[in-house]
């Protein structure tokens, strides 16, 4: 069953791929609002209870249907939405397993070097993009504790909203908004299938093993 949910993904992204490369507004406001939900059905099939990952999707989804909207509020609003994303996240990544040290200090010195190079170009969102990045950055941390996979994706999902941060400063980059999709899709699916498939193998070994039988005096 989980499976369907993913191959249901894989369509849905590839529709949203060619809207966003053919600017076809009307596909991105079909397809673009089903991909958060379509991982969230595969990781409630997965695992049948709501977590924070599950949390975060929910609040994607709205994220994403927040930012099909034009406008500065939008924007903002849609920001809000991924900062919720990002911290439950965070929270769920954090109660698995604590992230290297290491990860934690190289994302913190990205965060301030990105943000000491785009401050001056983002004018009144500088301090919205501080606080989100900040999320971001420690999100993207906490996930190399969880698994190889989710360590991908919390790399996608920063790397994806990097680009959407240097458009909000005017720094043109080719193909921008397929770019921005694209990290960002994988991003999605590394974290929720990288987040399922942990949980699944640390589950067995943390149920107590079984006593062993009373052997027999006769």
């Amino acid at each position: 069953m989980s499976r369907r949910w993913l191959g249901l993904f894989g369509g849905v992204a590839a529709v949203e791929l060619i809207g966003v490369a053919a600017d076809l507004t009307e596909v991105q406001w079909v397809a673009k609002p089903l991909l958060a939900p379509l991982l969230l059905g595969y990781l409630l099939s997965a695992r049948r209870r709501v977590d924070p990952v599950a949390v975060g999707l929910v609040f994607a989804a709205a994220g994403d249907v927040a930012l099909l909207v034009p406008g500065r509020t939008a924007f903002l609003v849609g920001m809000g939405c991924f900062l919720v994303t990002q911290l439950a996240f965070l929270t769920a990544f954090l109660r698995h397993r604590r992230p290297p040290v290491a990860a934690v200090v190289a994302y913190l010195a990205l965060w301030a070097v990105a943000n000491a190079l785009l401050w001056g170009r983002l004018g009144a969102l500088r301090l919205p993009v501080l606080g989100y990045s900040l999320a971001l950055s420690l999100m993207a941390a906490a996930a190399t504790g969880v698994s190889r996979r989710t360590a991908v994706g919390g790399a996608l999902f920063l790397g994806s909203d990097l680009l959407i941060g240097l458009g909000a400063a005017g720094v043109a980059v080719p193909r921008h908004d397929l770019l921005v999709m694209a990290t960002y899709i994988a991003a999605l699916a590394s974290i929720t299938t990288g987040w399922a498939r942990a949980l699944a193998t640390a589950e067995p070994a943390s149920r107590p093993s079984p006593l062993p039988l009373r052997p027999s005096l006769s």
